[in-house]
This record gives C-alpha cells, structure tokens and sequence, in this order.
C-alpha cells in the first residue's frame, strides 16, 4: 500500500506535459539587459507564455567577452532548446546560426542582416532564423545631423569604435565618413575596445579638444556607458550615441531604436514560434519606432543651449 502511494507522484508527473525550452543567447549581462529582458518577457506574454509557469528560460551570458559566445551557442543546442533568442550585438545571432540548422532562432540585429548574409531576404528570411532589425548602425548619419544641429559650431569630431567589432565599425564609418564630409565636419577615428583604451583615447583628448564625442554602435560601449559619461563630463566634450542607456548616466543625446518595443517582437515571435509557427514563415521586422534622448543637464553643465527644434522633437529630455 506504502509502496502504491510512493510511486502514485512519480506516475503523476510523468504525466505532466513538460515546460517548452528557451534558450537566451546575451553578448552581454543581465545587469545590463533588465529593461530589454521585461518587454522580450511581455512579448511571450502577449502569446501566453509566462516564464516559471509554463515556459522555462535557460540564459547564457557572454559578459562582454564574444569569443565566448559559439561556445555558449553550442551549449544550448546541447540542452535542446525549443528556440534560441539571440541579442546583444550581431555577432550572437552567427554564433546560434552555426551552431544549429534546425533550432529556430530569432535575434536581434542592429544592422541589415541581408547585407550580412544572416538572412536570405526580410520578407522571407529562409532557414532557421527570423528577427528584428533594430536599424541602429544605419541611422548614424542622422545622428551627426542631429548632433551638428545641437552643437552648429562644431568643427572637429572624435569617433569611437571598437575594431574587435569589425562589422559595426565598417558600418559606422561608411556613414559617417560622407555625412561629415558634406557636413564639412573633420573626423578623427580611434579604436577603443578595451577599458584601458577608452582612458587611452580620452587623453588624448586633453590634448586634441575635438568639438564633440561620437560613439559607434556597440555593445562594449554601453557596457562601458558610467566610464564613457564619467570621462566625457571631466573633459567636457559633449557626447552623442545611438543607445538612450548613455543619455540616462549622463551622455549628452541619443538617436536610435525604441529598443524595448523590439525586444518586446522578439518575444512575440518566440512566442509564435512556441506555438508552431516556423522562423522561415515570419518576416524580419524592422524598427520603426525611433526616439531621440536629450539629457538637458548634461547640456547645462557644457554650457550648451538646446534649440527649441530639437526640444519640440525629442521623445524624451533628462534634467
């Protein structure tokens, strides 16, 4: 009778229909990433997956570090995953596609993945993957304008990039090198993929005094984004970026993708593609939700006045 009652449980969850598997691929923290994590969990939501009751998340974090990221790609197509979502810079979403041909995989781009080869098409991605193309590496140019309109009488651009990144940084630099020119803005480029680097590049600042601070598009920079506002306001050089992440501790401006609106695709199709539907029948999605970040005290500090065009237009001002 004891020996009934004992194996009755087990025999019951036997039973039970196992939770589906995500597999999150993070090139960089969850530090980081808690913003973007609510609206990819509010995503799954809206397809009626809640994380703990009914789909299980297994997370793997790359820190920064994206030689660590096939290895952790491999890792989760060992567990099985049902999806693998793939975020935090370009290079997650190669790291999943080599690692598996047949896990549906949905990422989050920051530039075209057609030109990149990630994707056959947008409107019919193929193969495995599907996603959302933030837009972010390709707006650079209306950043520079946006930045010249802030500061008219700049003359002298300092432009960051991480060359680790080769892909963002080609990107980067073939739309703001003729934006400049016709702008006639003089560009000087430096490498900063390291944290010394950064320190490195900002003293030569002291020194050079460009007019203003324009930051590619990268993950190590804004996980650097308390060092880079820290280092721009006590050399007081006014700084611009595509992540509203470095406006909020204490960059100057900011002009790119509502990224919690895509994250929140990014779980919808998760979801989608939990209920059955395969990557190749979902097109890529590109953002078309764009907000411009001014931090208004950053700006009193330099000394800057913010013209009431780009007051009237920006979706959000910091004091």
């Amino acid at each position: 009778m004891l020996a009934g009652a004992a194996a009755w449980p087990l025999a019951a969850r036997a039973q039970q229909p196992t939770m589906p598997l995500v597999g999150f691929l993070g090139g960089t923290s969850p530090e980081m990433q808690s913003d973007r994590l609510r609206a990819l969990r509010l995503g799954l939501k809206d397809n009626g997956y809640v994380e703990g009751e009914n789909v299980t998340i297994e997370y793997r974090w790359a820190q920064n570090q994206i030689d660590r990221l096939p290895a952790l790609a491999a890792d989760l197509v060992h567990r099985q995953v049902t999806v693998i979502i793939a975020t935090g810079g370009i290079t997650a979403a190669f790291a999943a596609k080599a690692a598996t041909t047949t896990i549906p995989i949905v990422f989050g781009a920051g530039e075209d993945p057609v030109r990149l080869g990630l994707v056959a098409s947008l409107a019919r991605p193929g193969g495995n993957l599907t996603g959302i193309n933030f837009v972010s590496t390709e707006l650079a140019g209306k950043r520079l304008e946006l930045l010249r309109e802030m500061i008219p009488a700049a003359t002298r651009l300092a432009v960051l990039v991480n060359r680790g990144n080769s892909t963002s940084t080609e990107t980067t630099l073939r739309d703001v090198e003729p934006a400049a020119r016709a702008m006639g803005l003089q560009i000087q480029v430096h490498n900063a993929g390291t944290i010394g680097e950064i320190d490195a590049v900002f003293a030569t600042f002291a020194r050079e005094r460009p007019d203003a601070i324009f930051l590619g598009q990268d993950v190590f920079f804004v996980s650097r984004r308390v060092q880079l506002a820290n280092m721009a306001a006590r050399h007081a050089v006014p700084m611009a970026s595509g992540s509203r992440d470095l406006v909020e501790v204490g960059g100057l401006m900011s002009y790119g993708s509502n990224i919690a609106d895509a994250h929140r695709q990014i779980g919808l199709y998760a979801g989608r593609i939990l209920k059955g539907t395969k990557p190749a029948d979902l097109p890529v999605v590109q953002s078309n939700k764009f907000e411009l970040v001014i931090n208004a005290g950053t700006a009193r500090m330099l000394g800057l006045g913010v013209p009431p065009t780009l007051l009237a237009t920006a979706d959000e001002v910091i004091e």
